[in-house]
């Protein structure tokens, strides 16, 4: 026995998610396998999440370790009692690290301890990006341990929901902000509004919102966005783009940011439709990836209204398959996190989002977010720069301006550019941002840069097709509204009635067809 450890290690060494189809099988004698498992550069245990299958493909899931869908997660050290048989793992631990892979065997009446080593290819904290994830449903005892093995540092935990909540019946704790370590955060009162409009995401609040009564379209979520803004610190997220309400949230000037990487987008496949909010054109968006592209066209729509919403990223883990921290927005703080510092430069867009590439932006030295101004009459050059690094293929890396590809770069020129990318001149005001796509068949795997805005002359662009865009998706929204009751439904259509009005003075107001 005393090989299989090398022979174990060197299986996972090759064994990387980037190589599918490469794991060998290996041979380890024994009905308990201890895996221990360190960090490469500093020899020391690290937690992370395992993918066990047995060889039905089923998920092995072991008692005593925080576990969800297809997957668990310890603590650098997990005693595996399994069935004689073949298996196959990944053990992952978020996105700067390796993925490891491999295959082994059981046989019975033996043991063996093993070792594998987690490679981190590069740390986003050291060129100041943090990495938070908006949408977490799993049980609070075991965030601590998620947020590690996730090498997550921002972590909301959704503890109100609908009729769910979890401090109906206990006082709600006198410290709502858990500190991991001392660069790790998780907060105890997040909540989320989801009903027939779609869903809005809370964060920092000092108390949950009363809505265990709601209906489902009734009272409108407009009435509980605005009772929220009576806290300082509150942040609301647009869950997704598409949800039927978006416009009418947008309108009320109330909302904080929007979830351009959200849990439509999972792991292994892609929630290929859009629930109920409002369909994609199939024949425009066809196919598994589809949802991702609706996603952004909204997305780029609503920049097209001179409307400057960051946006933001969450999984759903613990409703939906995703492993916590699967899609995560990254806040630029600096050198060192602060909790709050992290969402007020979520809120000024300093932000990207992804569930693969890693992105690190500037545009003439300046974070996403940044608003360029030049005097009317004049131009602007503005040159992108890039780091950029890798687990997932990718064919090109895109410049976006005004919601349409001006550049794409393939890897291997941006390599010899050294990381710069096309200047994009501007003679009128618009944005621009930096995109990554995958080549991930199953899934819409992705990144993005928080977009940064230009401003020649004093006016923002405002286009009009875009906003007629919002204009016809409240009108509709308005005729496809069910309520019996006329009270309840005069209510609920007040604040849709707003929005159409703020919509038309949009139209009115553009300036770029």
């Amino acid at each position: 026995m005393h090989n299989s450890h090398n022979l174990f290690g060197l299986t996972l060494a090759i064994c990387l998610c980037t190589l599918p189809g490469s794991q060998s099988l290996l041979a380890v004698a024994g009905g308990v396998v201890e895996i221990r498992v360190t960090d490469k550069d500093s020899g020391q245990p690290v937690a992370v999440r395992m993918h066990l299958k047995n060889q039905q493909g089923r998920p092995i899931k072991p008692s005593g370790h925080p576990s969800w869908n297809d997957h668990f997660v310890f603590d650098g050290k997990v005693e595996l009692k399994l069935a004689p048989g073949n298996y196959t793992f990944e053990m992952e631990r978020g996105t700067e690290y390796r993925v490891r892979s491999g295959n082994f065997t059981i046989q019975p009446n033996a043991s063996d301890n093993e070792l594998v080593t987690m490679h981190r290819f590069v740390d986003m904290k050291k060129e100041g990006w943090w990495a938070g994830d908006l949408h977490i449903h799993r049980p609070m005892k075991d965030i601590r341990l998620l947020m590690l093995a996730e090498d997550l540092h921002v972590a909301p935990v959704i503890t109100w929901w609908n009729k769910r909540n979890l401090w109906a019946d206990r006082k709600l704790p006198e410290e709502l902000l858990v500190p991991v370590g001392n660069q790790r955060f998780y907060h105890l009162l997040a909540g989320e509004d989801e009903r027939g409009g779609g869903a809005l995401l809370y964060f920092n609040m000092p108390r949950p919102l009363e809505i265990t009564a709601a209906e489902r379209e009734y009272p409108s979520s407009a009435r509980y966005l605005i009772e929220s803004r009576k806290f300082d610190r509150c942040h609301v997220d647009i869950e997704k783009p598409f949800w039927w309400d978006m416009p009418m949230w947008i309108a009320s000037g109330m909302v904080d940011s929007i979830g351009l990487c959200n849990n439509h987008m999972q792991r292994s496949g892609m929630l290929a439709n859009e629930a109920w909010g409002k369909p994609r054109d199939e024949g425009r968006f066809p196919g598994v990836l589809g949802n991702g592209l609706w996603t952004q066209e909204i997305y780029y729509q609503l920049l097209e209204t001179g409307h400057r919403i960051p946006p933001s990223a969450g999984s759903a883990s613990g409703v939906l398959k995703n492993p916590v921290g699967y899609n995560r927005v990254y806040v630029h703080c600096g050198e060192k996190l602060d909790y709050n510092a992290w969402f007020e430069g979520l809120r000024k867009g300093q932000v990207v989002v992804t569930n693969g590439p890693l992105l690190r932006p500037y545009v003439n030295d300046q974070l996403p977010g940044h608003v360029f101004q030049s005097p009317a009459g004049s131009s602007l050059a503005l040159q992108p720069r890039l780091n950029l690094s890798l687990r997932d293929k990718v064919e090109y890396l895109e410049v976006i301006k005004n919601g349409r590809v001006v550049h794409q770069v393939r890897l291997a020129d941006y390599a010899q550019m050294g990381g710069q990318l096309p200047a994009v001149e501007f003679k009128q005001s618009g944005w621009l941002l930096v995109r990554a796509v995958t080549t991930n068949p199953k899934t819409y795997r992705f990144a993005s840069t928080g977009p940064y805005y230009v401003e020649i002359g004093d006016s923002r662009r405002i286009s009009k097709s875009a906003a007629s865009f919002f204009l016809d998706w409240v009108n509709e929204r308005i005729e496809m509204l069910q309520l019996e009751d006329p009270l309840k439904r005069e209510e609920v259509l007040q604040y849709h009635r707003a929005a159409r009005n703020y919509w038309q003075k949009v139209v009115d107001g553009s300036n770029v067809d």
